[in-house]
């Protein structure tokens, strides 16, 4: 295994106890959570551990052979749930893979009862498209993940909530998913996570 490999591996592994204690905060008691993009499902597995009473599943474009939790593959576009039939749906770094990261909002908008809980990037700030990019090809190039490279700013987020009837209950752009010195460069204001309210999704004409 490569530096490079060796270091992603272990900022992989802080980034998972991470963010799980981050979303631990934001989701409903007893909640039949589904995770979009869930990878290997590792972070949804700690996600569990830390809420007892949290039941989680997942979908993906590209199921890996093996899961933390039950994985099924979908086509990256429609959800195979029915409308409102699980209570969160939770999607880390998955939108900005897509290449009208809408589709999938509204999509999980539709199968959410109660929130939609997010953790993506904002393309926003001094060499920021670069250092996506950079961060997204040494992170998901080896796994063949689809890399699109689409980094949305925090105007055309807000404007997609809007679009959708998505109510922005919670946003947090302070992680500190990195350690110093690597917070420095790959943390900044380049990451987010939003917790989102369900409402009536305007039907598409």
């Amino acid at each position: 295994m490569s530096l490079l490999s060796r270091a992603h591996d272990v900022i992989y592994r802080r980034r998972i106890e991470v963010l799980a204690a981050h979303f631990v905060a934001l989701l409903p008691r007893g909640a039949h959570v589904l995770d979009v993009g869930c990878g290997d499902g590792a972070l949804s597995a700690r996600l569990g551990a830390l809420g007892s009473d949290v039941r989680i599943e997942g979908v993906d474009v590209l199921v890996r052979p093996r899961t933390a939790i039950p994985v099924q593959a979908f086509d990256g576009a429609h959800l195979p749930y029915d409308d409102a039939s699980v209570d969160a749906v939770l999607m880390v770094d998955v939108l900005h893979h897509t290449d009208d990261p809408l589709v999938l909002l509204r999509e999980s908008a539709r199968v959410a009862r109660s929130v939609v809980l997010i953790k993506d990037h904002l393309r926003d700030g001094f060499a920021a498209q670069l250092t996506l990019r950079a961060m997204d090809w040494v992170g998901n190039a080896r796994h063949g993940v689809r890399l699109p490279y689409n980094y949305w700013s925090r105007g055309q987020w807000n404007r997609a909530f809007d679009d959708l009837g998505l109510v922005v209950q919670q946003w947090r752009s302070s992680l500190e998913l990195y350690p110093v010195p690597a917070h420095w460069v790959f943390d900044r204001s380049l990451h987010f996570i939003a917790s989102l309210g369900v409402a009536e999704i305007p039907v598409s004409c």
